[in-house]
């Protein structure tokens, strides 16, 4: 149970943060560029969420 659940909440994250980086795309400014890289730091820490066991 713990398992699935914690693979949902991964999956629900990485489609918020590819939904932030393509909103921030859209337009240009500060505002955007903060919510693209909220993103990226979001896929990043999934990233190594994954790898972490690995090492």
């Amino acid at each position: 149970m713990k398992t699935s659940l914690l693979i949902l909440i991964k999956l629900v994250v990485f489609i918020l943060c590819l939904v932030f980086i393509m909103i921030g795309q859209k337009t240009a400014g500060k505002l955007e560029l903060g919510i693209m890289l909220l993103g990226l730091t979001g896929l990043l820490w999934l990233l190594y969420d994954y790898n972490r066991k690995y090492v």
